[in-house]
Parts: structure tokens; C-alpha cells; sequence
């Protein structure tokens, strides 16, 4: 299995009063982001952001677009706001699709005024430029991914989120001592982020926030060692 594991303290971290980031591949240039030439995609993920805002955070309204964003709500209440008035608040393992298309200004709010909300953003590059703009939310209960790998979000699977790539963003809720695997077509590859717990990949142990690049390997198969939430970019290379 061709893996590239990246550690959590390897990842570009930035941490200011209302927020903290750990950003996995380099968009843009401080305070908006960070570059560096060799770590900017896979294939057409461009951005894996996991970010924490405190309690009554707000990423203020910015604008987006030619972007397919995926946004998974690690922990608090995650709150979409944008120009259209579209919104919704994603709890714990809900996830949002939005297709940005031809422009959109949008803000991320920590719902919650009492507790620090972390999410993952996913930003895809689309199959083509200027697509109509649009936003959908899913609810998903745990017992849904517990011990195997569930799709949210999908240009095949009729049950996932719509995304207009040829991607897929699946997540696990993996009970110690047990298994999953994910299939991987040819000419795709992985991007698997331990969100909590210890996975065992192939020959590698990671641990919460540690990330790992996966290409060249039919099937994507994970063990945990301990409870674990994981979230995976399956992506054409």
C-alpha cells in the first residue's frame, strides 16, 4: 500500500483569539492561508481545513467560487449563513454540500455561545466553472457509519450528497478492535484523517489528527485500536 502518513504536529497549525486551524494543504499566503508549492492538492482535493471556532465564533461573511465544499461537523454546532439565505445548523457527524459555482459570500458561526466548534472544510475543484449556486444538509446518526465506511457525499451513490467531481467524502465511527474498508477504483486515490482515536493502516499507527495519503491500492482497509472517528476524500488522481 503506497502511503504517505503526515503527523498532526507536521500540519500547518495557525491559532489567533477566536479561532484555531490545522490546514493540510497550502492555499493562498498568511494571515489567509499559508504556501508552500510542494503540498498544495490531491488530485482535485485543494483544501482540508480543520478548524475550531470559540463559543459565539464567527468566520465573518467572505466571498467563494468555482468550489465544491464539503464541511463536516466534528464537535459543538456548526452554522452556515450566506447571501441567498440559506443556513441550517450541522450537529455532531452532519455534513453540508455546497456548490459555490459562479460566486457566493458565505460565513461559518459557531452556533453555540457556551462551547468551541470544530469542523472539517473540504474544498473539491469542480468539473467545470460557473455552476448555479447551492447548499444541502444531511442529518446522520451515528449507528449509520459505526463500523464500516459511509458515504455523505458522492457523484455515484444515489443515498450521498450530490458533488459536481468525480469524488467521494466518507466517514467511520470505528469501535476498538474492529475493521473497515473502502474500495478504490484505479487512477484514484485517499486522503484519511483521523478525527479521534488510533488506527492501525496497513504498517502504520495514527492517532488523532494525523492524516495519510493513500494511492496505488485497490482497497482502503483500517483497524482501531482504540474508538475512533475517521473522515476520508476518496478523489481521481
Amino acid at each position: 500500500m503506497a502511503i504517505q502518513v503526515r503527523k498532526k504536529d507536521e500540519i500547518f497549525h495557525i491559532k489567533e483569539d477566536w479561532f484555531e486551524g490545522y490546514w493540510h494543504f497550502s492555499f493562498g499566503s498568511p494571515p489567509q492561508g499559508y504556501y508552500d508549492p510542494d503540498n498544495t492538492n490531491l488530485g482535485t482535493l485543494r483544501v482540508h481545513n480543520v478548524d475550531t471556532l470559540v463559543p459565539g465564533g464567527v468566520w465573518p461573511m467572505h466571498p467563494h467560487r468555482d468550489i465544491e465544499v464539503i464541511t463536516y461537523c466534528l464537535d459543538g454546532e456548526f452554522q452556515h449563513a450566506d447571501e441567498n439565505g440559506k443556513g441550517g445548523v450541522l450537529y455532531k457527524g452532519d455534513v453540508q454540500h455546497t456548490t459555490v459555482g459562479k460566486g457566493m459570500f458565505h460565513e461559518e458561526i459557531n452556533h453555540r455561545q457556551d462551547v468551541p466548534m470544530t469542523f472539517l472544510q473540504i474544498w473539491i475543484i469542480p468539473r467545470e466553472r460557473g455552476l448555479t449556486p447551492s447548499v444541502q444538509n444531511r442529518s446522520v446518526d451515528e449507528k449509520e457509519r459505526l463500523n464500516r465506511f459511509l458515504t455523505l457525499v458522492s457523484n455515484k451513490n444515489p443515498d450521498a450528497l450530490p458533488i459536481a467531481q468525480d469524488a467521494e467524502f466518507v466517514v467511520s465511527s470505528l469501535q476498538s478492535g474492529k475493521a473497515a474498508s473502502h474500495e478504490l477504483d484505479e487512477g484514484y486515490g485517499a486522503y484519511l484523517y483521523v478525527a479521534s482515536g488510533q488506527i492501525r493502516l496497513g504498517e502504520h499507527t495514527l492517532s488523532e489528527g494525523d492524516a495519510a495519503k493513500i494511492v496505488d491500492e485497490p482497497t482502503v482497509t483500517v483497524e482501531a485500536s482504540q474508538d475512533s472517528e475517521l473522515a476520508m476524500v476518496v478523489v481521481r488522481l
